[in-house]
């Protein structure tokens, strides 16, 4: 069964409380949505990071995930 859909879509404001990763953030109707995950080492890394000390604070607090 095909569905066609027209749709005119205006948004003048929109608020978005959090994104992570993984999330989808959909606005109006998709066909399929396929999960793509796509990691590259850009700096020719070839170790793990080091360590951060639990006094560092990071520059933009982070907060729990909601459940």
């Amino acid at each position: 069964m095909n569905f066609f859909i027209h749709q005119n879509i205006n948004i003048h404001t929109i608020k978005v409380e959090g994104i992570s990763n993984s999330s989808v953030l959909q606005i109006g109707s998709a066909g399929i949505i396929k999960p793509v995950s796509q990691l590259y080492n850009t700096g020719g890394f070839k170790e793990a990071a080091p360590s951060v000390g639990a006094s560092v604070i990071p520059f933009i607090p982070l907060s729990e995930p909601r459940s």
